[in-house]
């Protein structure tokens, strides 16, 4: 995979408890980005939470006052290992112009589990055979 410094929503960034925001906002501008690769994935194993939920969002502007969920998945701890990634594969329709991730720690806190999450230049989805 290749990602975009610029276009980061979070980079090894630990996810411990309650809901926590991507470090990073990406400004796309308004319109369909929806053709855009998008890769989460744990880069840490998760130990202790029972399930982590995560959000795309979007917002006309920075602030995010007028939050939208664009969508939403959560895996299990069994499932959040190391390189585990989450099924949403492109950027969902509706962006309003800035994009962000919401993680929700459900259960237990936890004390381990990292995710690294961007926009890519293709993901495995976008690959055809010839």
């Amino acid at each position: 995979m290749l990602l975009d410094t610029q276009s980061l929503f979070s980079e090894n960034q630990a996810i411990t408890t309650g809901t926590i925001l991507s470090e990073n906002v990406v400004k796309f501008g308004a319109g369909d980005v929806s053709f855009v690769p998008i890769l989460i994935q744990a880069t840490q194993d998760f130990s202790d939470l029972t399930n982590l939920k995560v959000k795309v969002e979007t917002s006309a502007d920075e602030t995010f006052e007028d939050v939208k969920v664009l969508s939403e998945s959560t895996l299990n701890k069994d499932s959040l290992k190391a390189g585990a990634t989450y099924p949403i594969a492109y950027l969902p329709k509706g962006n309003k112009g800035y994009i962000r991730l919401s993680y929700t720690v459900e259960g237990t806190a936890e004390t381990t589990g990292k995710v690294t999450s961007g926009t890519v230049a293709a993901n495995e989805l976008s690959w055809h055979e010839v």
